[in-house]
């Protein structure tokens, strides 16, 4: 694939962006934008401020209108959606108008097509030849999962725009492996360093309690508590302590250790990981240091679990209930359960888990561990206060922390956390 480059672009420090996505599916509400969260949550963390994140029709004027505002109005703008082969994908002409050039096909780019397709046995569809094209101030971003590679657009004034590709599994590899590096070796953000503490167990209020107002509204470092689905996040965000006269009087990094160091002693027995770790993460690590392999069986959550440890590779076996089958947690017998999948899967530890919504507002959630010969199990009773999609995956989560508790207890006793 070429990479052709433009004259060097003027400095110029990535503070402030717009972030656009496009797609008539969109706007017509047949689909959700995952990827303006993602986007702009990864740009905040580096100091940049996203003045907008919207989502644009399949429409070349508007499109078009868009992206000519922002580049003059900020210093990225990252676009997701639009780059596919038919005619009502129109991202690329929308930038080649906007910047005022035309595009035409690379040859590496084509000959790149033209093998990708013929090692799937197929000859290049005369559509997607669109997908090989550049403008004269564009570099294309090489594309491992699809056939639609992506744009960087330099302008003069050193303003970027990125144009990556809709389906998230496209995008995420692109912006992470590709774009991001590139934009930090520009000046993305205001050199502030960030370490997400991941909490579990405890409540928003209790946790902004412990902490304290003061901590909450200072300047610098920000500390902020974020609620996900999955996570109770508490976000440390420093920089550089400054005198009247430039002098660096505090590093950003003494600044957020000592503040981390705060915290993790309020919040302590709480903060079970760092930054972006996941659950699957922390299963995978507790099973490694333990030496143990696992099987789960879920019924009532519809597959929350099996979802959420999909990348466990110590997982060899995920069995999943349907919908129809939602028995009484008080009376499924999760310890019996437990054993056989761990010893129809042949491994050390198996995982039963069922969860029933009780109400409008609460879960009811039953899960055991257990060995395959059922000579030693134990058993996890909660109840939730959420209900629905919610309410299964917040079972599932607190399945995940359990056994992470349990491998724990089973190794070595080296914490289960992957907490510094």
């Amino acid at each position: 694939m070429t990479t052709p480059r433009p004259d060097r672009p003027a400095a110029r420090r990535i503070l402030s962006a717009e972030l656009f996505a496009v797609g008539s599916e969109l706007t017509a509400g047949e689909t959700r934008d995952t990827n303006g969260g993602e986007l702009g949550r990864s740009l905040s963390i580096a100091g940049v401020t996203v003045r907008r994140i919207a989502a644009l029709p399949d429409d070349l004027g508007q499109v078009t209108a868009a992206f000519s505002a922002a580049l003059e109005a900020v210093d990225l703008v990252v676009a997701t959606g639009g780059l596919g082969p038919t005619p009502d994908d129109l991202t690329r002409e929308a930038i080649a108008a906007a910047v005022g050039e035309e595009p035409a096909i690379d040859p590496g780019l084509e000959a790149w097509l033209r093998d990708l397709f013929a090692r799937r046995g197929v000859a290049l569809p005369a559509a997607n030849l669109k997908q090989a094209w550049t403008i004269p101030s564009s570099t294309p971003i090489p594309n491992a999962n699809g056939t639609a590679p992506g744009w960087w657009v330099d302008r003069p004034d050193g303003r970027i725009a990125v144009l990556l590709p809709g389906p998230p599994r496209e995008m995420r590899a692109m912006w992470t492996g590709w774009a991001l590096p590139r934009l930090r070796e520009r000046g993305l953000g205001d050199g502030r360093l960030v370490r997400t503490l991941r909490t579990y167990g405890i409540g928003e209020s209790v946790v902004a309690e412990r902490l304290g107002e003061a901590m909450l509204r200072a300047s610098n470092p920000v500390v902020a508590t974020y609620a996900r689905a999955d996570w109770l996040d508490v976000r440390i965000s420093a920089t550089d302590v400054i005198d009247g006269s430039g002098r660096v009087v505090e590093p950003a990094a003494d600044l957020l250790a000592r503040t981390e160091n705060t915290i993790r002693a309020s919040l302590e027995g709480y903060v079970w990981a760092d930054d972006e770790t996941s659950w699957a993460d922390l299963v995978a690590a507790a099973a490694r240091r333990s030496g143990t392999r696992l099987a789960t069986v879920e019924a009532g959550t519809r597959g929350a679990l099996a979802e959420l440890l999909a990348e466990v590779p110590a997982l060899d076996r995920a069995v999943v209930l349907g919908p129809a089958v939602e028995p009484d947690p008080a009376s499924w017998p999760v310890e019996a359960q437990a054993a056989e999948v761990a010893r129809e899967a042949g491994v050390e530890i198996g995982l039963a888990l069922v969860a029933r919504t009780d109400s409008a507002t609460q879960t009811v959630l039953r899960a055991a561990v257990a060995a395959p010969d059922g000579g030693w199990c134990q058993v996890l009773d909660l109840r939730l206060f959420q209900h629905g999609a919610h309410g299964r995956l917040r079972a599932a989560v607190a399945a995940a922390a359990f056994i992470v508790q349990v491998l724990d207890e089973r190794g070595s006793g080296a914490p289960g956390r992957l907490a510094r």
